[in-house]
């Protein structure tokens, strides 16, 4: 009971539920998996810890809260964590058991903590920005002779840290890839409101994907487009892809002014 105590500090309650009663080698050891990764990041952390250089241990503190945050709802969603990197958490679904709906799992749990953030972080003025991507990982115990972690590693992860990273671009919360929302739409249970974003060729990539924003449940102070505004924005996206730049430019003025990614697509035209 102490080791299975010990050990619920370093695995997710789906991870030590796999573990229960199995060889622990033969779970953990690395294999590929359909995923979904998410990237969650923290906005304003830079700025803070220049500011607060000489209060670090306090800054720490609020830093580990509000990573508390995203570690909590991915868990709670049946996800793993991958990994921390700073101001940054990833986490994982599709592993150790097989979930189908992976994908809608990493969408809730994004929604959760923005949600939470928005209701209960502003005093602190960290934001976060999240990117998720699906596709075929291996995930296990991954390392080398020396150090091991449980995490995730392939194109996807890569991906997903760079969808997180175009959210400053686009003043977007949640970007996801082409396989997430086809997954999202494809679901019975979809109360998510989508809009593909952008055509993007992501750093460090070499083919260009298609960007979808994933809206949160709006509160009441969140200004968010309404389906006839996501059809108008999509429409004058078609009309740039397709090199009609000057109807791309007259759609996009039928946006409202406060939409973040309709001036990114006027400010390329």
């Amino acid at each position: 009971e102490r080791r299975q105590a010990a050990m619920r500090r370093f695995f997710a309650p789906v991870v030590m539920e796999a573990l229960a009663g199995r060889d622990t080698s033969e779970v953990l050891a690395p294999r590929e998996a359909n995923l979904s990764v998410m990237f969650c990041d923290l906005r304003g952390f830079s700025k803070r810890s220049e500011r607060d250089a000489d209060q670090l241990l306090d800054l720490l503190a609020r830093v580990s809260d509000e990573l508390g945050v995203m570690t909590r709802h991915i868990l709670d969603t049946d996800g793993v964590i991958g990994d921390f990197h700073g101001d940054a958490a990833m986490g994982f679904w599709g592993w150790p058991f097989e979930q189908q709906d992976a994908a809608f799992r990493a969408a809730e749990a994004a929604a959760r903590i923005v949600a939470e953030s928005n209701q209960v972080l502003v005093k602190n003025t960290f934001r976060f920005g999240i990117g998720i991507a699906t596709g075929t990982a291996v995930a296990g115990q991954i390392g080398t002779v020396d150090q091991v972690k449980v995490t995730a590693f392939g194109p996807v992860v890569n991906l997903a840290s760079r969808l997180e990273g175009l959210t400053k671009l686009f003043g977007a919360k949640v970007i996801i890839d082409n396989e997430t929302a086809g997954a999202l739409k494809a679901s019975s249970d979809q109360p998510f409101q989508l809009r593909r974003l952008a055509r993007v060729r992501p750093a460090g990539l070499e083919n260009e994907i298609e960007a979808w924003e994933l809206f949160v449940s709006p509160n009441p102070n969140t200004e968010v487009l309404n389906s006839e505004e996501i059809a108008l924005y999509e429409a004058s996206l078609d009309a740039m892809i397709g090199g009609d730049w000057n109807q791309a430019y007259d759609l996009l003025h039928g946006i409202p002014a406060w939409d973040r990614p309709k001036d990114v697509l006027l400010s390329i035209i």
